[in-house]
């Protein structure tokens, strides 16, 4: 069996790395002249992080990334709602990882690189379409960057992990339309900056119309490490107002980000002095689409943002590519036929990431501070008499668990 993957992102080359590891062989195509380490922070779940691990990268994450130890969720006012334990401090056996999205796409990269060569990935590569038959599939893909000949190539499946925009996707529901946008715009940037609180931290400030995201990605060098923040208001009506370009290369002046910034209180943090400090500020709309009814048509199916793009809410969007990574890899070493591999794989995965996108639509986790903020719109003297202990455990932990990274789910499925 040969899979062709289109996409070399998170998703793309996890998959490429599993599929190695269970002798089926793999050849990436990707859009980018280059795979770059471009994006600012994101969070990588235990239920993740475990496949990771079992693919020998431990090492190497840690080296770039830093293992979370707690989360605390706070008003815009910075009044503690609710505070836990994360990852291995949380009784997990793995971690959580708070890294920089480019950097762990890079440490994925250099192991596809390194155990399948490099001419396993080739670049400048655009999905363009793809012709199927009984026997197998053959993909179609365009010069993405000179606008040369193209080139064909044919395996027996097609993994389509193009991401939001995938041009799988579009084969085969070309009336979907863009994103769906609820007016949320989302500032990104990150910068060093002094050690806070035990350099393992993450905190959240605020619901989901209004929002400022703290944590550390890089491990701490002389007092100092690299600090992400992102900023996520609601300021556009998405009924008439159209969503700004998703891509990592729109940046944006400070004037633009400042004031929105201010509005949030972190204890410890001087948030308008880290905004200040960043030198490149990126705007993202937070964007996602409608669950489909299916992913797999014959022998070409779709894997992380293809298949499901979410709000970015719960730390949940690279770790379900990691996920559908593992499901889709066992499912092709195990069946007998290919399509039968990723009929498993949609019925394993479909189901378990539409209920995430559609949580995540409503807060997610971080729908605690939501519900306290409209009990409790000017503070509170205790938190208990706002929101009881039961009640917030609900919110969050039952989040967990239908995302499937609770400590327990975690070990059932390691079992």
């Amino acid at each position: 069996m040969k899979v062709l993957i289109a996409g070399a992102g998170i998703g793309g080359l996890t998959t490429a790395l599993m599929l190695h590891a269970r002798g089926i062989p793999v050849q990436i195509y990707e859009a980018a002249r280059e795979v770059r380490e471009v994006g600012v922070g994101i969070n990588v779940l235990p239920h993740a992080i475990r496949e990771l691990a079992d693919l020998g990268l431990l090492e190497a994450l840690d080296k770039v990334g830093v293992r979370t130890r707690k989360l605390s969720y706070l008003t815009k006012q910075g009044q503690e709602v609710w505070t836990e334990l994360r990852g291995m401090h949380a009784g997990h056996d793995v971690p959580q990882f708070s890294i920089h999205r480019g950097r762990l796409q890079k440490v994925i990269y250099d192991a596809v690189v390194d155990r399948l060569g490099a001419d396993a990935i080739r670049t400048g590569r655009r999905l363009a379409g793809f012709v199927q038959d009984e026997a197998g599939v053959t993909a179609h893909f365009t010069d993405a960057i000179e606008g040369g000949a193209g080139q064909s190539d044919r395996g027996e499946v097609l993994i389509c992990a193009d991401g939001i925009h995938s041009a799988g996707r579009r084969v085969f529901y070309p009336n979907e339309g863009p994103p769906s946008w609820q007016g949320v715009v989302m500032w990104r940037g990150a910068a060093e900056w002094s050690v806070w609180e035990d350099g393992e931290s993450m905190a959240i400030g605020g619901g989901l119309g209004g929002k400022f995201v703290l944590y550390p990605i890089a491990p701490a060098h002389k007092g100092k490490q690299l600090m992400n923040w992102v900023v996520n208001i609601r300021i556009k009506d998405p009924e008439i107002s159209t969503p700004p370009p998703d891509n990592w290369s729109r940046q944006v002046a400070l004037a633009d980000v400042l004031p929105h910034a201010l509005r949030f209180h972190v204890p410890g943090m001087d948030i308008g002095g880290l905004v200040k400090k960043t030198q490149t500020i990126f705007e993202y709309p937070m964007a996602d689409r409608d669950p489909l009814p299916r992913w797999t048509f014959g022998r070409v199916t779709l894997l992380g943002d293809a298949a499901h793009p979410m709000y970015p809410v719960g730390s949940n969007g690279a770790s379900q590519a990691i996920l559908d990574a593992r499901s889709l890899a066992d499912a092709l070493q195990k069946s007998e036929h290919p399509r039968a591999a990723l009929w498993t794989y949609e019925k394993d995965r479909l189901p378990k990431t539409a209920e995430v996108v559609r949580t995540n639509r409503v807060g997610g986790p971080e729908r605690v501070i939501d519900e306290v903020e409209k009990l409790a719109p000017a503070g509170f003297k205790s938190i208990d008499q706002v929101l009881s202990h039961d009640d917030r455990k609900a919110i969050v932990g039952g989040y967990a668990n239908m995302a499937g990274f609770s400590k327990v789910t975690v070990a059932r499925r390691a079992s």
